[in-house]
């Protein structure tokens, strides 16, 4: 994740930009379908011990103050690399907003407050399939805690078990929801693996060398 103590490092900048230069797997090939923001919008919200949760898809014009206040804290800014004027995570969230439909940006909503941002995007058609044994269908994420405050007590941890397991109930054709956070963040790992992502293996991606967590179907129950 990123911007927790438990959070930061769970995009990888520069090393795929998810919503742009979709990958077919060769041996898995797989129809483009989009992930849109109704398909996310339509996960509704989720009880958690935290409060209600739900993600909305980003509005740039209504969300790039808060988004871009958050990429400046220096917590999130040292594994997202979108520090500095507003038009760089315009710029970001753009790309996905107008790419293949691959990736959805969306802020995370906790009691009907915004305290994290989120992007949900089809990780076999994405870059990372190059570093990874990737399956059809294959749900990613990347996240970051925006608040100070919301960070180091565990609110992460909650949160991504509870947005892995939206994803697997609403989308059956997905075997498993995959993340990639730096290696040398240890608390960001640990806040997957108390959220029942097991580690996966070590990937040497383009810009980072990343601990690859995954989440499985068939293991969500027991984990």
């Amino acid at each position: 994740m990123q911007g927790q103590s438990a959070d930061p490092g769970a995009r990888p900048r520069r090393t795929h930009r998810p919503g742009r230069h979709p990958v077919r797997l060769r041996h898995h090939p797989q129809p483009a379908a989009p992930m849109t923001a109704g398909d996310v919008t339509a996960w509704g919200p989720a009880g958690t011990p935290a409060g209600l949760f739900r993600l909305a898809p980003v509005r740039v014009e209504r969300d790039l103050p808060l988004l871009s206040r958050w990429m400046n804290d220096p917590a999130v800014a040292a594994f997202w690399e979108l520090s500095g004027p507003p038009a760089r995570t315009a710029d970001h969230v753009r790309a996905q907003l107008t790419g293949d439909g691959h990736s959805v940006p969306c802020l995370g909503i906790l009691d009907g407050t915004p305290m994290s941002y989120w992007e949900i995007y089809r990780a076999d058609l994405d870059p990372l399939a190059r570093h990874y044994p990737a399956r059809p269908y294959d749900t990613g994420l990347h996240v970051l805690i925006g608040a100070a405050g919301d960070r180091g007590r565990g609110l992460g941890s909650t949160l991504l078990r509870t947005v892995a397991d939206l994803a697997l109930d609403h989308r059956p054709a997905s075997p498993r929801v995959v993340a990639e956070p730096d290696l040398r963040n240890t608390s960001c790992v640990t806040a997957f693996l108390k959220a029942g992502f097991r580690f996966s293996a070590e990937a040497d991606l383009p810009a980072k060398r990343a601990a690859l967590m995954i989440r499985d179907r068939s293991l969500r129950h027991l984990l």
